[in-house]
């Protein structure tokens, strides 16, 4: 029986997400099944158009958007739960090869989630099943826990310049 290894892809750099689609590419690529689970995020992104390109790979959304500028909601804490409960299934199930779940990192920090949570869910998964956990802010007990970690440090970015999203390129 082949091991899953747990991933983290963190830090203030851009390429977290970027770098999970580019694994999960190379994974449909070689005969394997990918789930996607993204929190926070609501609006379908680029990325997003790999479900029509590939058969075996799922995408679920469990966010209404990100909160620079606002708190969480209520609304934003049943989604977050409600969809990590489906992705602990999935995990738990094994009909997966690799399971990534996108910016979960971000929902912990906010409260949405718990870091208990998460840990209990990845020591219950299926041992096959290889995850890739994407965020900035990962917890340090995550960080333990986790087989490989990177940490994605931003040293030059042209947002800071105020040059807006190139759709298609950057998001």
């Amino acid at each position: 029986m082949k091991r899953g290894y747990i991933h983290v892809y963190t830090g203030n750099g851009k390429g977290k997400t970027t770098a999970a689609f580019g694994l999960a590419v190379r994974a449909l690529c070689a005969g394997k099944s990918v789930y996607v689970g993204q929190f926070v995020k609501s609006m379908k992104y680029n990325e997003t158009k790999i479900e029509s390109l590939f058969e075996r790979i799922r995408i679920q959304q469990f966010g209404r958007g990100c909160f620079i500028d606002k708190n969480p909601e209520a609304a934003d804490i049943e989604m977050a739960q409600k969809g990590f409960a489906h992705c602990t299934d999935i995990l738990t199930a094994g009909e997966y090869d690799v399971v990534i779940l996108d910016e979960l990192t971000i929902a912990i920090y906010f409260g949405l989630l718990s870091a208990d949570q998460v840990i209990d869910a990845l020591e219950r998964r299926n041992p096959t099943v290889e995850v890739v956990i994407t965020g900035r802010y990962a917890p340090q007990q995550l960080l333990d826990m986790a087989d490989l970690v990177t940490d994605m440090t931003e040293v030059k970015h042209y947002y800071a310049q105020g040059v807006l999203s190139r759709n298609g390129i950057d998001r």
